[in-house]
């Protein structure tokens, strides 16, 4: 069993509520929600002191965000890609990969398996801040606790006597747009970004892809809809966002809360939709479930996929049971192909084409199926050398895996000793 909590401050009390995960191959054989969560979500400005309305004649995204978000099934922008999709996919990608960048699994430390940053600071310490208009909170951590053996590519293990666990890993971040974000984004965003993997793909042999039901998931039980009560007189969006096997349970996760109620504020009457759209961003998507999944996913109103997927990356064909009786995908797919970039090193690896950075460089880049491929989203394409891989062509002088913490973490003392100071205290015991 999988345990996944919330942690965070409650209004009224520092309760923690809890989601549970079954896991029931060798591995993991299924994902099944139980119980939602409770979130007050405080707004904090960033401060900036651009006018509102010159900024958002700079972006057409807060216009057309419904249709960014799926609301016509991307009809008629995926191929070749709409550019404010394109910058829609990558905004929302980045917010995944903060869960790489923070996440320590410096195995050394007593802090292996937490986020390195506190929620206060957390997106001005992931990089998100420059360059980005639009502004969000952290209001919750989420957790995770194995009580079988995984790999580490899962969970990472503190090989201290000191551990701030012995079970738990960060898992990722719930986020809500502040009031200047919602002003640009032009509805209050509220991102859940789950935690992919963070090894290389050994993994994906050793798993046992056997089917469960998802009865769990789609249940009868109302989950606890507190977030969306609290902006029931706003518009208000939900957006999930993940890499990888994190991708696999997002698009679960949307399929929990759309099936649960949990986008439906209780006193309807207060907002003039009855409930509000959840939309899933997969990129390097596993498939998730069989036909029958397929069929329960489309009947579902504002419920939307939307799976990027690249031409050299190997995951989205697993599991490798097909048709009737095997796996199928849901909701609607991008194809890219990170092979058709002049900046990369020809023809790729496995690693660089499972890479969220490389998927996010290829969308930036993709002229559709029958084009080739210039960067029409101003993105820097260092990026694809920031984690594990080495992608960029050498003539552009990027070092590879250049992103790390100063020192790993250690810090000189006065005494002339160094310590290992690798954790931002303040939102670990909140």
């Amino acid at each position: 069993m999988m345990e996944v909590t919330y942690k965070g401050q409650d209004d009224d009390a520092n309760n923690r509520h809890i989601i549970f995960f079954k896991m029931r191959s060798k591995f993991f054989r299924g994902v099944y929600i139980k119980r939602a969560v409770r979130l007050t979500i405080p707004t904090r400005m960033f401060g900036h002191k651009e006018k509102m309305d010159t900024i958002i004649s700079k972006h057409s995204i807060a216009k057309r965000w419904k249709t960014l978000s799926g609301e016509n099934n991307w009809e008629g922008l995926l191929d070749p890609l709409d550019i404010d999709l394109q910058k829609y996919i990558i905004h929302y990608g980045e917010m995944a990969q903060a869960t790489y960048d923070a996440f320590n699994t410096e195995r050394a430390s007593k802090f292996a398996g937490s986020s390195r940053y506190a929620r206060k600071s957390f997106f001005s310490r992931a990089g998100l801040e420059k360059g980005n208009t639009f502004r969000y909170n952290v209001t919750k951590f989420v957790y995770a606790t194995s009580q079988i053996q995984v790999p580490e590519a899962f969970i990472v293990k503190s090989l201290s006597r000191e551990a701030w666990s012995e079970e738990s890993n960060w898992m990722g971040y719930v986020a809500v747009a502040t009031d200047e974000g919602k002003v640009l984004l032009d509805r209050r965003d509220i991102v859940i970004a789950w935690r992919g993997t963070v090894r290389s793909l050994e993994w994906v042999n050793d798993l046992q892809f056997n089917m469960v039901s998802a009865s769990n998931i789609l249940g009868q039980e109302k989950a606890d809809a507190k977030l969306v009560e609290q902006y029931k007189d706003e518009e208000i969006s939900i957006t999930i966002t993940e890499h990888s096997l994190g991708a696999a349970i997002t698009t679960l996760s949307a399929v929990d809360i759309v099936a649960n109620g949990i986008n439906k504020p209780k006193d309807r009457t207060a907002n003039k939709l009855s409930s509000c759209p959840v939309t899933a961003f997969a990129f390097a998507c596993p498939r998730v479930g069989d036909s029958n999944f397929k069929k329960l996913f489309s009947r579902y109103e504002n419920l939307r996929v939307l799976r990027v997927r690249n031409a050299l990356d190997i995951v989205p064909n697993y599991p490798f049971l097909v048709g009737l009786l095997g796996y199928s995908e849901v909701g609607e797919e991008l194809g890219i192909d990170t092979r058709k970039s002049s900046y990369l090193k020809s023809p790729g690896s496995v690693a660089s084409g499972h890479n969220l950075e490389g998927h996010l460089h290829g969308a930036a880049g993709t002229q559709g199926s029958k084009g080739g491929f210039k960067l029409e989203v101003k993105r820097d394409i260092a990026l694809v050398n920031k984690s594990n891989v080495d992608a960029l062509k050498d003539e552009y002088l990027v070092p590879v895996s250049w992103r790390c913490e100063k020192d790993k973490g250690m810090v000189p003392m006065d005494d002339g000793s160094w310590h290992l100071m690798d954790h931002e205290e303040e939102d670990f015991d909140s």
